[in-house]
């Protein structure tokens, strides 16, 4: 629905004229196809460069990892060496599936689960951080990967 509808066809001047046909162009020019794409790959670059700090090679997941998850993370109802296997993994494969636009609305619900561990658990007073994450995270939960991805390619919603 476009302002003209909103404003019952009456048209409008001045500075709300012209304020909302910059509006109306950045409606064009600003689509899904753009913001799906910035929020894969903007969210996914976070995740999956937080991931490389916890392996060596491809997926060896290091010592470090483990030190953070036993003595700083803490994460309830997992042992340590199991949360540190699941994250450096987790941060790996998800990324990557939402670059490729795969599966992406359940890797964004993943990406959002950990998210909230993580805010709940281990960084509570991050939630300015957690919260733009979250906010990528449910745009493409909602709205899908966009017409520029695998899921669009193979007819996957």
């Amino acid at each position: 629905m476009n302002n003209a509808m909103l404003q019952g066809a009456v048209p409008m001047r001045g500075w709300r004229g012209a304020w909302t046909a910059a509006a109306d162009a950045l409606d064009g020019l600003v689509g899904h196809a753009l913001l799906a794409l910035a929020a894969r790959i903007g969210v996914g670059a976070v995740f999956f460069l937080s991931g490389r700090t916890k392996v060596d090679g491809l997926l060896t997941v290091n010592e470090n990892a483990y030190t953070l998850f036993r003595e700083e993370y803490k994460v309830p109802l997992l042992p340590p060496d199991l949360a540190a296997h699941l994250a450096a993994y987790g941060e790996h494969l998800l990324p990557v599936l939402l670059f490729a636009g795969l599966a992406t609305r359940l890797s964004a619900l993943a990406l959002l689960g950990m998210t909230a561990v993580i805010q709940i658990f281990v960084y509570p007073d991050a939630w300015p951080t957690h919260l733009t994450w979250a906010a990528c995270l449910l745009y493409l939960a909602g709205r899908g990967a966009g017409p520029l991805s695998l899921d669009r390619a193979l007819g996957i919603r």
